[in-house]
């Protein structure tokens, strides 16, 4: 497979969960137009639609907080890309629970559930790619963001034991590390992050989102979905375990 070729990935079916916008939908779309299939994964049941119709994929609408719609999920899938997540910015002290923990099941335990149920296919053939759109907060941590820090954290500690226990099957699974990406979820924060930080909304991006920095513009989900695509291909078949920041140079500091 040479994913300069078209169609690199003809053949293979790909599961992208939170498909439907941002980061997700970007990499539903470089997936398809690369000749996979793509289950178009989200709760968004229009938008799913939308998307699945037009790329030739197929639309599943599922609330990942709700394991028994994780469990039905497809179990043939030859890629994973576990992307689905929330945010919620609030001080530790002020954070409700119930949103902690819903955070948790949507960003680890339904990863967890998905390449539970997809591994034994992709073993089964001796080849899978499990691509984990983790962030800079999974491997570093920010204030006012104590679950989405460690659910990122946790996605990273169960990508490295899959990336162990998939090797002697063909499989590889890593972690893609983005600072923030001109995404929805990223704009829902800023009126969050200027309540928290007592800033104005115009001050946010500047001074919080591109702080830590070297390139100072936001990350367009392309550049992210195809790394993801580059993950897939022969060339990247040597790199499991790993965590690849797209990050501007952040975690240079």
């Amino acid at each position: 497979m040479d994913t300069t070729s078209p169609r690199s990935l003809a053949g293979r079916t790909a599961l992208v969960t939170g498909a439907a916008s941002g980061i997700g939908r970007a990499c539903a779309e470089t997936f398809a137009a690369a000749g996979a299939r793509v289950y178009v994964v989200d709760l968004a049941a229009g938008a799913a639609d939308e998307l699945a119709a037009r790329i030739g994929g197929e639309a599943i609408v599922a609330d990942l907080s709700d394991p028994a719609a994780v469990d039905a999920l497809p179990d043939d899938a030859d890629i994973v890309v576990n992307n689905a997540g929330l945010q919620h910015v609030a001080p530790v002290h002020e954070f409700p629970p119930d949103r902690f923990a819903l955070i948790q099941r949507v960003m680890v335990e339904a990863p967890f559930r998905i390449l539970r149920r997809t591994l034994p296919h992709m073993y089964g053939q001796d080849w899978g790619r499990v691509v984990n759109i983790s962030s800079v907060h999974g491997l570093r941590a920010s204030a006012f963001k104590s679950a989405y820090v460690t659910a990122k954290h946790g996605l990273e500690g169960l990508s490295k034991t899959v990336a162990l226990e998939g090797a002697p099957y063909g499989v590889t699974s890593n972690c893609i590390n983005p600072a923030y990406v001109r995404t929805a979820l990223v704009e829902k924060q800023i009126a969050a992050q200027a309540l928290a930080h007592g800033i104005r909304e115009d001050e946010v991006v500047e001074q919080i989102m591109l702080d830590r920095t070297a390139v100072k513009r936001l990350i367009e989900p392309d550049e992210v979905a195809q790394l993801a695509l580059w993950l897939c291909s022969p060339h990247a078949s040597y790199i499991t375990g790993a965590s690849l920041p797209v990050d501007g140079g952040w975690t240079a500091h």
